[in-house]
C-alpha cells in the first residue's frame, strides 16, 4: 500500500501524526472516466495512476466527503481541486481549450463589456489600489463566498475538535486506566500490580505493526484477558480500545 500522497509537491504520508490530524487517504476511482479526470487534475506529466495510487484528503473540498459512517469516504464522482502548483503549471490552465473553458471565457468577456458600458454611463468610485483583492460586484456572489467561508471555518473547527479528541485518546496509557478499572472492581490489586509493568503503553496507539502485534501489546492483552476478562471486555467493547478479539487471543 502506498505510503505517500500522489499529488504534486505533497509530502503527506501515512503516519500516526497525520491520522491524528484527520488526514485520510483515498484510492483513485475504478471508473475510467473519473480516474482520468483525477490524473488530469494532478497536472503531472506522464503520470498514470496504478490501482494502489492514493491522494490525501487535503486536495478535496469539505463537501466532497461522506462522513456519515465510521470511515471517511469520498462522494461519487468528485474530482480533487485543491493543489499548490508552481507558476509554470498554473499557466497551463489558461491554455486549455475545452468547450467548458471557452464558454466560461465568453461569459467573462460579456460581463467585462457590460461592466465597461456601465462605468462609461455612470462613473463609479475608483477602487483603493492599496488592496490586492476585490470583492464580487454581485451581492448574490458575495453571499455565496461568505457562506463558503463560514462553512470552511465550521469544518476546520470540527476537524480541530476531532483531532484534539484523537490526541487525547492517544495519550491514554495503561497507567491512567488501572485506577479506573480498580474502582469499578474489574481487576483486583494483584492484577493491578502485574499490569503496572505496562504502565507506559499508550492504549489507543497500540495498533498492529504490519501484520503482527508488538510484543508488549501481546503480553498486555494476554495477561489482561487471562486474569481480568471482564476488564478486557470493558476496555474493548465499552471504551472501544483496539484490543484483539478473544478468538485471536485464544489462537
Amino acid at each position: 500500500m502506498p505510503e505517500h500522497c500522489g499529488a504534486f509537491s505533497c509530502s503527506n504520508r501515512r503516519t500516526i501524526a497525520n491520522r491524528a490530524r484527520g488526514i485520510t487517504f483515498h484510492k483513485f476511482p475504478k471508473d475510467k472516466d473519473i480516474r482520468k479526470k483525477w490524473e488530469v487534475a494532478l497536472r503531472r506529466e506522464g503520470f498514470t495512476a496504478s490501482d494502489s495510487s492514493v491522494l490525501c484528503s487535503q486536495h478535496f473540498k469539505q463537501g466532497d466527503f461522506d462522513r456519515t459512517g465510521q470511515i471517511v469516504r469520498l462522494r461519487d464522482g468528485v474530482i480533487p481541486s485543491i493543489f499548490s502548483f508552481p507558476v509554470h503549471l498554473q499557466r497551463l490552465e489558461k491554455g486549455r481549450a475545452t468547450s467548458t473553458s471557452r464558454r466560461a471565457e465568453e461569459s467573462l468577456s460579456m460581463a467585462s463589456l457590460d461592466s465597461q458600458e456601465m462605468a462609461t454611463s455612470s462613473p463609479q468610485p475608483q477602487p483603493n489600489d492599496d488592496h490586492g483583492y476585490a470583492l464580487p460586484a454581485s451581492p448574490t456572489a458575495l453571499k455565496t463566498r461568505l457562506n463558503e467561508a463560514l462553512a470552511r471555518v465550521e469544518s476546520l473547527e470540527r476537524e480541530k475538535k476531532n483531532s484534539m479528541a484523537r490526541e487525547k485518546r492517544a495519550k491514554t496509557t495503561v497507567k491512567s486506566l488501572l485506577g479506573d478499572l480498580r474502582e469499578k472492581n474489574l481487576i483486583n490489586e494483584e492484577l493491578k500490580e502485574k499490569l503496572e509493568f505496562y504502565s507506559d503503553l499508550q492504549i489507543d496507539l497500540m495498533a498492529k505493526q504490519g501484520h503482527e502485534y508488538t510484543k508488549d501489546y501481546r503480553e498486555f492483552a494476554l495477561t489482561l484477558h487471562l486474569h481480568g476478562p471482564k476488564a478486557y471486555k470493558y476496555l474493548r467493547e465499552t471504551r472501544h480500545f483496539p484490543l484483539p478479539h478473544p478468538h485471536t487471543i485464544q489462537r
